[in-house]
């Protein structure tokens, strides 16, 4: 009887943590949209998952809410911050006394001068940009690294909110924000970001829980991060949809730019990305296939595999499933977007696809040996 209800506690705490909500994200290709869905095939007695391409981090979140310990990684720095405010993150959020810290003047903004330097005119007008470098200074100067993580988090979600698209991949946002008929549909195209960001910050802090697991965040290639990795039962891969919207590092190129605050890059074309670019691996066609090779590989030894894709990815669905056959039986499930959600691998009509990947099945046979005949039974 008590081993019943004690189950039945366990299984009630766990259901608690989906109390808890992911704020919304303005992410291309987040699967914010697709949780329901994905959350039938998450196998649900596991202890520990990897999320291997974290982006907006609300699988991730997903795979936290289920109350597994979780590995979230992505190789951009912005992402993985993220993944530190929302996933590691047990308790810590900002208070009255942080906020009031972080919109002080700072005198140091010799030092904190890029946005104002890089885009001023291209994303912000003068004095957005500087209260966006006044801000990281500031942030720079918090004791926690959780609180540092949460206040980057909300400043660079509130960044997007300020662009049209939620990207920086176009020149338009200052003709937008001049845009009577834009406005009216966005009023946060001129709206300051100190407000953007205040508004957001009671969801930000109230998506913080502990499910009392040892969570942690990475920034890191996968393919560096996975042999330091042991016992794990799930991993999630979202990788960049290769010949799709996969070019994440000019979409989201200022947020990278603001939160590792790059001193050693060059600043290019019309959108100054910087530049040289990190090294993905899975955004290019010369490259993709030889990564998931290589990414099946290091999993083998995780028994269960989902893979989010898309129908107009490359390689194809049935290439893909191909490769993971070497090592998982395989099926495939598919979700049609029936609104465009941005970029072109996800415009109305086109797929969602989840491989479900699951250990091969084990035969074992047991051959018993023949009886040895007497020497009369033989003849």
């Amino acid at each position: 009887m008590f081993s019943h209800l004690k189950s039945w506690l366990m299984l009630f705490e766990e259901y608690t943590y989906f109390n808890y909500q992911f704020p919304e994200p303005q992410y291309l290709g987040a699967k914010h949209t697709h949780l329901v869905w994905l959350n039938k095939f998450i196998p649900k007695n596991i202890k520990k998952a990897i999320d291997a391409f974290g982006g907006s981090q609300s699988v991730a979140y997903l795979l936290k809410q289920c109350g597994f310990e979780v590995i979230t990684n992505d190789f951009l720095e912005f992402n993985n911050q993220i993944g530190k405010a929302l996933i590691e993150n047990r308790d810590t959020k900002l208070d009255k006394t942080d906020i009031d810290f972080l919109f002080s003047n700072n005198s140091n903004l010799n030092e904190y001068n890029l946005i104002t330097d890089t885009y001023t005119d291209l994303f912000f007008e003068i004095q957005e940009a500087v209260f966006a470098d006044n801000l990281r200074a500031n942030i720079e100067q918090l004791n926690d690294p959780f609180k540092k993580s949460l206040a980057l988090t909300i400043i660079n979600r509130a960044m997007t909110r300020k662009v049209t698209m939620g990207h920086f991949g176009h020149t338009q946002a200052l003709v937008y924000a001049n845009d009577p008929i834009r406005v009216k549909r966005n009023r946060s195209l001129i709206r300051p970001l100190k407000d953007i960001f205040l508004e957001l910050l009671p969801n930000y802090n109230a998506a913080v829980f502990d499910n009392k697991k040892d969570n942690e965040s990475y920034s890191l290639n996968i393919l560096d991060l996975l042999p330091q990795l042991s016992n794990t039962d799930l991993i999630y891969f979202d990788p960049p949809y290769c010949d799709s919207h996969a070019d994440y590092q000019s979409f989201y190129h200022l947020l990278e730019t603001y939160t590792v605050y790059w001193k050693d890059k060059q600043f290019v074309n019309g959108i100054k990305r910087y530049e040289p670019q990190r090294y993905s691996g899975f955004d290019k066609k010369k490259t993709v296939v030889k990564s998931f090779e290589q990414l099946f590989e290091k999993s083998a030894d995780i028994p269960n595999w989902l893979i989010s894709y898309n129908n107009r990815s490359f390689p194809s669905i049935e290439q893909l499933a191909k490769m993971v056959a070497k090592y998982k039986n395989v099926s495939v499930e598919t979700k049609t977007y029936q609104n465009g959600r941005g970029g072109k691998g996800s415009v109305a009509g086109s797929k969602e696809v989840l491989l479900v990947c699951k250990p091969k099945k084990q035969f074992s046979f047991n051959i018993k040996e023949k009886p040895q005949l007497s020497i009369d039974e033989r003849f």
